[in-house]
């Protein structure tokens, strides 16, 4: 027990004097978590640039428009006369979307023809393409019930049998988990998250194979009585602290500061953000102790960290992507990790309901460390017979 805490006093002097160590681990995800939290600092998408192509110029689309500019998600902000030029508009980024009300539009409604009314949005953007047609539709489904509700009326149908023929069929939605289309409330937190998986792979694969080349190897042999298990152990527990100094950083400046995230699901959020931890220095001390050297481990890193936003189902379902790209993602412990994560802090739901992935995220650990140190210990071995044979 004492040569592992020399071990992680050691390792605790290493990263708060080393450049290359205190810039991954510290001053980065500051810099970065701040960063990501300011871009979205908007939050929600609101007053799209909206375009009106009205041919009919009647009391029903002037109504429709009206509706329309009442909607907080839209700003009408121009006027077009023809198809080239809204479609200008969308491809020159002016407007996210455009209406079309055809010539005649109001004869066919009062002589009860079918009238369709066409909605143009730039589907580059899918968030802000599918407010703006939430938006449209609300206001066209609206619109024509009231048409058909002014018709019965004037027929003489009571205002209450009026409106239950006009809406037979109410719908009521509920957005769940992020009824607003939060962009800070729901990205910055899986950005933070996958941004600390990166930080923690790459500093914990410098632990080891930064050892030779700054030649301090022997120095960490000798500490360690050339026990493999002592360095991982104190490694691993220094290591964790920064990450635990990092999570304080996460959930008690940055969270609070932006109103992101549930207070209440706090402890969930630690106990899962310790087991990724914990997963990915493993996989960071398997990296440094398979390759000695330090650009080979630094391009693994990268390789094996950069996709993980991508496969993890975060933005696309990881069920519509290629089995490659499947397999792919449960290699990694952020997949698992923000499945649970969703459940656990999103929803607040017990722990009890992300079993499988906590046993995902512990099968991690179990697999990376013991080989991690049977990779160390060769190495270990290695250098105490070379010190004989020198």
């Amino acid at each position: 027990m004492q040569n592992i805490w020399q071990i992680i006093q050691r390792e605790w002097k290493r990263i708060f004097t080393l450049p290359v160590f205190y810039l991954v681990m510290l001053i980065i995800p500051v810099v970065l978590f701040f960063f990501y939290a300011l871009i979205y600092n908007k939050q929600e998408a609101k007053n799209l640039p909206f375009a009106i192509w009205d041919e009919d110029n009647s009391p029903v689309s002037r109504q429709l428009t009206f509706f329309l500019t009442q909607r907080e998600a839209l700003r009408v902000t121009y006027r077009v006369g023809n198809e080239a030029e809204l479609k200008l508009l969308i491809q020159k980024g002016k407007a996210m979307g455009a209406v079309h009300f055809p010539k005649g539009m109001e004869k066919q409604i009062l002589s009860r023809h079918p009238v369709t009314v066409t909605l143009y949005t730039n589907a580059a953007s899918l968030v802000p393409a599918k407010l703006v047609y939430k938006s449209v539709a609300e206001v066209i489904i609206t619109g024509s019930a009231g048409v058909i509700l002014q018709k019965l009326v004037k027929t003489g149908v009571k205002p209450e049998r009026a409106m239950a023929l006009a809406n037979p069929i109410k719908l009521n939605s509920y957005q769940l988990y992020n009824a607003t289309y939060n962009y800070q409330e729901y990205l910055v937190p899986g950005l933070i998250t996958v941004g600390m998986q990166m930080i923690l792979i790459i500093s914990s694969m410098l632990a080891l194979n930064y050892e030779w080349k700054t030649e301090t190897m022997e120095e960490l042999h000798q500490l360690s009585e050339g026990s493999a298990t002592a360095v991982i152990l104190g490694k691993t527990t220094a290591h964790l602290a920064i990450a635990w100094i990092n999570f304080i950083l996460i959930a008690f400046v940055i969270f609070p500061i932006f109103h992101i995230g549930v207070p209440a699901a706090t402890g969930k959020f630690f106990f899962l953000y310790t087991l990724l931890s914990l997963a990915c220095i493993g996989i960071g001390f398997f990296i440094s102790a398979l390759f000695k050297d330090v650009m080979l481990a630094g391009d693994t890193a990268l390789f094996y960290t950069s996709p993980a936003f991508v496969f993890s189902g975060f933005t696309f379902p990881r069920w519509a992507m290629p089995w490659y790209d499947q397999y792919y993602a449960t290699i990694m412990p952020y997949t698992p990790f923000l499945d649970a994560f969703f459940k656990s802090y999103y929803m607040n739901l017990s722990l009890q309901y992300s079993q499988n992935e906590l046993q995902k995220l512990l099968l991690f650990c179990l697999v990376m460390f013991p080989t991690a140190g049977l990779l160390l210990k060769a190495q270990l071995n290695q250098l105490k017979y070379e010190a004989k044979q020198a």
